[in-house]
């Protein structure tokens, strides 16, 4: 539970690469999320190449610090052969986030970067990765080893409780 109150977003990242086996626990948490009727819409694209790399910096406007890392996950979402498609970015949500927070288990910094609902920055991405027609991006998020650390803000504020 620590990473939930040491989880920073990182957008400056070392040259060190990040390792398989890292990406591979990322993932597997990521993947380990629950969803609407157990559907699991998700399908993620880890991105090594730096030509990608710097293609998917460039595909909104707050992705620029895609460029400085050694990799990126870019999850997206099944749009067939799926139950519950109203619900299948509530389930990229609660996903993205054990990838977050896996990513900080691992020692390794990221920060999401939002591309849906937006039909321009989602068609972007769609046309560099060159996804089918049946899969919606989600999110970019960079990763490697963070090049910068700073404590995570406390955000509990108690007047944003209320009892019923």
């Amino acid at each position: 539970m620590k990473e939930i109150f040491t989880r920073i977003s990182v957008r400056k990242y070392t040259d060190q690469p990040v390792e398989a086996e890292k990406i591979d626990a990322i993932l597997k948490a990521a993947m380990q999320a629950p969803s609407a009727g157990n559907q699991q819409p998700w399908e993620f694209y880890v991105v090594k190449d730096p030509e990608v790399i710097a293609a998917l910096a460039k595909s909104s406007p707050y992705a620029g610090c895609t460029a400085g890392a050694p990799a990126a996950i870019v999850p997206c979402y099944r749009t067939e052969g799926i139950y519950f498609p109203q619900y299948a970015e509530i389930d990229l949500s609660i996903s993205c986030e054990n990838l977050w927070l896996e990513t900080t288990a691992q020692g390794l910094g990221t920060v999401m970067l939002g591309i849906a609902p937006l039909e321009d920055r989602m068609d972007a991405v769609a046309a560099i990765l060159k996804l089918p027609a049946n899969l919606k991006p989600f999110a970019i998020f960079p990763i490697g080893y963070p090049a910068e650390a700073r404590p995570q803000s406390d955000r509990y504020d108690k007047a944003r409780i209320h009892y019923v």
